[in-house]
């Protein structure tokens, strides 16, 4: 099977590019390089030995997308596009509304353009809101109590394409609600590498780790969980991406949706004590205020994706912190350090 990766050269798409390619399948990426580098798509093509047609463009870019499209005739889209920073969409709202919501309309309006059927959708536990139990499951609710806009176009989507799919029966769409995607993969030569100051933990502990930046700082250690700080599910971005090809080779016409997760919490503190093992020295970390739109826990029963997809996790929290490590040692400023 073809398949066009939206948001391909970022840290979770060239995973998953290399974990298509593991299974025999082609890969076409897209990306408009807003916080990726095309370094991460040639040291994907280094991995597999072989070739990834990569396009500058941005998905919202209707034209330049059918094109693409037009030109490569994928088989089925991975739609990874688009803006993912929590902090960030509440203090920019206009700019996450304009840009996810419009680059998945343009995406699904040439993929019927196109005959292409099977989409499998990047969304996030964030549509759960505050949970209303733990562990999240997929009949829990969503869209209740969602606190920043970020999750809020997640949620939109989700129901867009639930709506299109009744209008199309013959889609395949597949929705996947990612927890905290963190690791590298193990060769070290693709890893998390966000453009400025991370707006995620783990690569903010691994430059701390490096001596690239002086301290953590934890929002917060007010939160009703173990330590105060707040507890999420983590997930090895390589146990993530073939969740993605699970999802693919089980795609089946209506809309489906699975949580993506480990099944276990693991807070702030308690991840900080892990990467300390796996870099062998004390990180500095200080307690702040809050940011806006955080919740105190957020962690999942994956049991539907291992029963329907045959996919479970297969990595711990304390292999995510040696392969990010790793990573982190063999590319210190990231991709341009090469």
């Amino acid at each position: 099977m073809k398949v066009l990766l939206t948001g391909g050269a970022g840290y979770i798409g060239t995973h998953t590019a290399i974990a298509l390619h593991d299974q025999g399948h082609q890969v076409v990426i897209v990306d408009n390089l807003a916080n990726a580098s095309q370094e991460a798509v040639k040291r994907a093509e280094q991995i597999t030995g072989t070739s990834m047609p990569f396009y500058e463009i941005d998905v919202c870019q209707i034209d330049a997308l059918r094109r693409v499209m037009e030109a490569t005739k994928p088989d089925a889209i991975i739609h990874f596009a688009g803006l993912k920073a929590v902090g960030e969409s509440v203090a920019q709202p206009l700019r996450y509304y304009d840009n996810n919501l419009n680059s998945a309309l343009s995406l699904v309006k040439v993929m019927l353009e196109c005959d292409v059927q099977h989409l499998v959708f990047s969304s996030s536990a964030t549509v759960y809101g505050d949970p209303e139990r733990l562990p999240l499951t997929e009949d829990c609710r969503i869209g209740v109590g969602i606190t920043n806009p970020y999750g809020w176009t997640k949620y939109m989507i989700e129901q867009m394409l639930r709506d299109i799919s009744l209008a199309e029966p013959q889609l395949a769409i597949t929705i996947l609600r990612y927890f905290n995607p963190v690791g590298a993969h193990p060769s070290g030569l693709i890893g998390e590498d966000p453009l400025g100051i991370p707006n995620n933990l783990m690569p903010f502990v691994a430059q701390v780790a490096g001596g690239r930046r002086p301290e953590v700082q934890v929002f917060g250690n007010d939160f009703d969980t173990v330590d105060g700080t707040g507890v999420r599910d983590y997930i090895h971005v390589s146990d993530l991406a073939a969740g993605h090809v699970a999802a693919l080779d089980h795609s089946q016409p209506g809309v489906s949706t699975y949580n993506l997760g480990s099944g276990r919490g693991t807070s702030v503190l308690e991840l900080i004590a892990a990467f300390e093992q796996a870099c062998g020295h004390t990180i500095p970390y200080r307690i702040v205020g809050r940011r806006a739109g955080d919740i105190d826990s957020s962690y999942c029963d994956p049991e539907l994706a291992r029963r329907l997809l045959g996919w479970k996790t297969e990595h711990t929290i304390e292999d995510a912190c040696r392969d990010s490590w790793h990573w982190q040692r063999l590319n210190p400023m990231g991709y341009i350090s090469q």
